[in-house]
């Protein structure tokens, strides 16, 4: 199978030409390892080297013998390292199966490798000092976001169709807007967290993947929906199979649209259009549009977030051996050293704050069906200017920081909506755009149903970036 072959296709397409006899499963294998290793010699978005097999995988599931990649995002795969992106991980091996990667191997996904994050996922920039800086195949000198970077870098490139990925405050969603990829992060509950977690990041953080068609990410969504054994809650059980929602009307619906971040931060004028442009083909599409957005007490939602970072910093510090500093990059250390000085009471306000936050959002649901905002406020950032090891930092200087670029994700995050980031708008300069659409909680359905409107009337699927297998330097 030819590259260019190969990368014309999404997950479901692959599976396709599998299950008609066009071509073998042992040859798309051969195609994806080839496209990974050309791809990844430009982008940086392999954290290891390739496995010498693909991972055990079901040959009867919906991506039966589909190429994928995991996300070094913590224990995932029995067998397979993980290090957060920090050089202070050493030997880290997960010793069995996370539930969402049993349900991965169940839907017949082919691991081949392990993607690139910042240290300990903290950065909507992949930049890490272990891993060096991933690279935008849509333009080499720009950030690919975070932290899902690496997963989002070799899916825009075509590499691999589908790449595990996951969102503590965008970042799934934030990769997908730099990388002109379809990125939903699921309601609160959908997607299994255990064992391990009962609720990561006390419930502020969501398991799911990259893709670059909405039929990929409604098939994935069925796959690996529903609580694990023994989950602490999870989100209503859909009607129907997710895929159906692909060709459902979505009826008449009441949108919601703001261009203006919570916070307060700019918002680059192609960025606000690429939006309002989306407004106006919803508007055209029947649905009554009107500008409004949520009541948001901003420095709640930021406190909230805080409450994330204490969990992630206990999992560098629950352990017989706590990380050396000098092998921890800036902004990781103040995270720990604040960890190490909160009280069991400073927590507590951090997570009232969540619910103060969540409750008015909640009800902002009541009266719209969905929500339509940038992803970001700004284009992919150039390399460096998110200085995640300057040690100058904060704690809360680097969350200012970040939120200036990003803030329009994390607030959904804290409580809890679906939300999906979809690639509807170009710079000038031919950079891709993310708009995002948020639905009510247990709403995913409205959102692929709306989603796949989007996918027919602004269509993205053949805007390649310049590093794309099969079309550039890396074919």
């Amino acid at each position: 199978m030819h590259i260019h072959e190969y990368a014309r296709h999404d997950a479901i397409g692959l599976r396709q030409l599998m299950a008609a006899g066009e071509v073998t499963a042992a040859e798309v294998e051969d195609a994806a390892r080839r496209a990974l290793e050309a791809a990844n010699a430009e982008l940086n978005g392999l954290a290891l080297p390739l496995f010498p097999a693909a991972s055990q995988h079901s040959a009867d599931g919906v991506f039966a013998g589909v190429p994928f990649l995991l996300k070094d995002g913590g224990p995932m795969a029995a067998g397979v390292p993980f290090a957060m992106g920090s050089r202070s991980l050493r030997g880290a091996v997960a010793p069995y199966d996370s539930d969402l990667m049993r349900r991965f191997r169940a839907a017949g996904l082919a691991a081949l490798g392990v993607t690139t994050v910042p240290e300990m996922l903290l950065s909507f920039a992949t930049e890490s000092v272990r891993y060096g800086t991933t690279r935008n195949p849509w333009a080499l000198d720009r950030g690919v976001g975070g932290s899902s970077g690496g997963a989002a870098a070799l899916v825009a490139a075509g590499a691999v169709p589908v790449a595990h990925a996951n969102d503590g405050a965008g970042s799934i969603r934030v990769p997908a807007s730099c990388c002109g990829l379809v990125g939903l992060k699921p309601s609160r509950g959908r997607v299994p967290c255990g064992p391990d977690l009962g609720e990561p990041m006390f419930g502020m953080a969501y398991e799911f993947g990259l893709t670059r068609t909405v039929r990929d990410a409604a098939h994935l969504l069925d796959a690996v929906r529903g609580p694990g054994v023994g989950d602490k809650y999870t989100a209503p059980p859909p009607r129907r199979p997710y895929a159906e929602e692909l060709t459902a009307d979505p009826g008449r619906l009441r949108v919601a649209v703001t261009t203006r971040a919570w916070s307060g931060a700019p918002v680059d004028a192609e960025v606000a259009a690429a939006t309002e442009r989306v407004a106006r083909v919803l508007e055209q599409m029947g649905h009554d549009v009107v500008e409004a957005t949520p009541a948001v007490d901003w420095d709640a939602a930021v406190l909230a977030l805080r409450a994330e970072m204490v969990a992630i910093a206990a999992t560098f510090l629950i352990g017989p051996r706590p990380p050396a500093p000098e092998l921890l990059e800036a902004v990781s250390r103040r995270v720990l050293a604040e960890l190490r000085e909160l009280s069991a009471l400073d927590l507590m306000a951090r997570l009232d704050a969540q619910n103060r936050v969540s409750r008015p959002v909640g009800a902002f649901f009541t009266g719209y069906d969905l929500l339509v905002t940038p992803t970001l406020a700004q284009l992919p950032a150039p390399h460096g200017t998110l200085r995640y090891d300057d040690p100058d930092q904060t704690v809360i200087g680097w969350l200012d920081a970040l939120l200036a670029y990003g803030p329009f994700t994390s607030l959904f995050n804290v409580t809890g909506q679906p939300a999906v980031s979809l690639p509807l708008g170009q710079s000038a300069a031919g950079l891709p755009i993310g708009v995002q659409l948020v639905a009510g909680y247990g709403r995913e359905d409205r959102l692929i149903r709306l989603a796949a409107r989007l996918e027919e009337a602004m269509p993205w699927r053949d805007r390649t970036p310049g590093r794309f297998v099969g079309e550039s330097s890396l074919a």
